[in-house]
């Protein structure tokens, strides 16, 4: 499912672009940051894991509000310095695209 690859392909990049994120951010943006961005692969796995479609979409909005946060905290962690404008760009593409996809299926199965 293409959701859950580019979910998973944003955790991957997330961990490694807060890599150099300042130490004294470990238990601050850092860790915000890495959480929100596995929290949506791992909605994605546990909604395909759940009986009902009502479940299912209870999860992928979960999954959606997650990926939304990751845009919210690349912005922040790039506006006090903590990525650089390639990094930051690269990330941000990603996560919007995550969140678009996300939105899609989420309205597709809506209908």
């Amino acid at each position: 499912m293409r959701a859950f690859e580019l979910a998973d392909g944003l955790a991957l990049a997330v961990y490694k672009g807060t890599a150099t994120f300042p130490r004294e951010e470990m238990f601050g943006l850092t860790s915000q940051l890495r959480r929100a961005a596995v929290s949506i692969a791992s909605n994605i796995v546990e909604g395909c894991a759940r009986h009902s479609e009502a479940d299912y979409l209870r999860f992928l909005d979960m999954a959606y509000g997650s990926a939304r946060e990751v845009e919210y905290q690349l912005s922040l962690a790039h506006r006090l310095g903590f990525l650089p404008d390639d990094a930051h760009r690269d990330l941000a593409s990603q996560a919007t695209e995550t969140s678009k996809v996300l939105n899609g299926l989420i309205r597709s199965l809506r209908r």
